[in-house]
């Protein structure tokens, strides 16, 4: 019996995909900033409620939570490109 065309085709080798390159290390000092925001947004907030809310700015009144907790989220965010 004789072969099929598809059988006499040579199949190409297999060449596994390239592995990607690795992503170069944060600078020196996005580890000591990243920590530094995080730091300052919960100083911030403790601030806010020791001083009943005279304090860090007193005529925003309850947005001196959200500027706290957006410098804490702001350092979490740091961490995720953080290598």
């Amino acid at each position: 019996m004789p072969e099929s065309r598809s059988r006499r085709k040579k199949k190409s080798t297999y060449t596994p995909p390239t592995a990607p390159k690795a992503a170069p290390p944060s600078p020196a000092w996005w580890a000591p900033t990243m920590v530094a925001v995080m730091i300052l947004g919960l100083v911030w907030v403790v601030v806010y409620y020791l001083s009943q809310a005279r304090f860090p700015i007193g005529a925003i009144h309850n947005w001196n939570l959200a500027v706290g907790f957006g410098l804490i989220l702001g350092g979490f965010a740091m961490t995720a490109r953080w290598r």
